[in-house]
């Protein structure tokens, strides 16, 4: 079964990742101070522990973070990004595991390559730092390019569009030339549309409905909704401030992506996602 439409997939990672289904995306925070689950995985055991046990549960892709970009959240200096998450790095990939960093400062991203990282997910495009592009093209590795606006202080401010599909393009588009001009390969490339990353919930949600739209920029998409504040519009009001509560809606909008063709999904639940794109896999075959 092949996504009609779907573009490539970057080519420098693992053959294993080139199947014909969404892949999923788990993610270990090992930080104190995330939205949804800061703290549970912050000692460097417990991360690693973690990552296996997402293995386990099906994920492709571990996305290994040391920075909160929760809306408010204060930034951490690249030493101590790096003493989070480099030996959590160093030895799931060491075990095989494709990794990803989530990080939007270019020493990290160069190093944690070093150390076996197969993707930088960055989360701010390069805007958060201009030495991001040069280092893409110096390690070839995969670059994950989210879009943003402003900085975990002041997005929300900034979340304000004409047409949100028209102008996260465009922007998208602008950053993609930088890295392209930069020596970054095409095939490094995936998006990211950056969900509630300067967006209100009626831009997230027109944003997964025309995805299509971004994925004919020719790029893979990521999309992470995963626990996301705009969620809880769908989830039993009672339940609307528990970020925990919002993963079954997380697995749904994950089989609608998976539907629509995106490459990945990144989600802090895993097994349910994975269930969630099988269907979707599934479904798409007996069209």
């Amino acid at each position: 079964m092949s996504f009609p439409g779907r573009s490539a997939v970057p080519s420098p990672l693992a053959h294993a990742l080139r199947g014909d289904r969404t892949l999923v995306m788990g993610i270990v925070n090992v930080t104190p101070d995330s939205f949804s689950d800061g703290g549970l995985w912050y000692e460097t055991d417990v991360a690693i522990a973690h990552g296996r046990h997402l293995l386990t549960q099906g994920a492709d892709i571990l996305d290994v973070g040391g920075e909160s970009t929760r809306p408010g959240a204060a930034p951490v200096t690249a030493a101590e990004e790096l003493a989070r998450v480099l030996p959590v790095v160093e030895t799931l990939a060491r075990e095989g595991a494709v990794v990803s960093v989530d990080t939007a400062n270019a020493t990290t991203a160069g190093a944690v390559v070093d150390a076996g990282a197969a993707i930088v997910n960055d989360v701010s495009g390069g805007l958060a730092d201009p030495a991001m592009a040069a280092t893409m093209a110096r390690t070839g590795a995969v670059y994950v390019l989210g879009h943003w606006r402003g900085s975990p202080e002041t997005m929300n401010s900034l979340a304000v569009y004409d047409d949100v599909v028209a102008e996260v393009r465009a922007e998208l588009t602008d950053r993609v030339s930088t890295f392209l001009e930069a020596g970054v390969r095409p095939e490094q490339l995936v998006l990211d549309p950056g969900l509630g990353f300067a967006k209100d919930a009626e831009h997230n949600w027109r944003l997964l409905a025309h995805l299509g739209d971004l994925a004919a920029l020719g790029y893979p998409l990521v999309v992470g909704a995963s626990r996301k504040r705009f969620l809880a519009g769908v989830v039993a009001p009672t339940l609307a401030d528990e970020p925990l509560a919002r993963d079954q809606a997380t697995a749904a909008v994950s089989a609608l992506c998976a539907a629509a063709g995106t490459w990945a999904v990144r989600v802090h639940e895993v097994a349910g996602t994975v269930d969630a794109v099988r269907v979707a896999a599934a479904w798409r075959a007996h069209r």
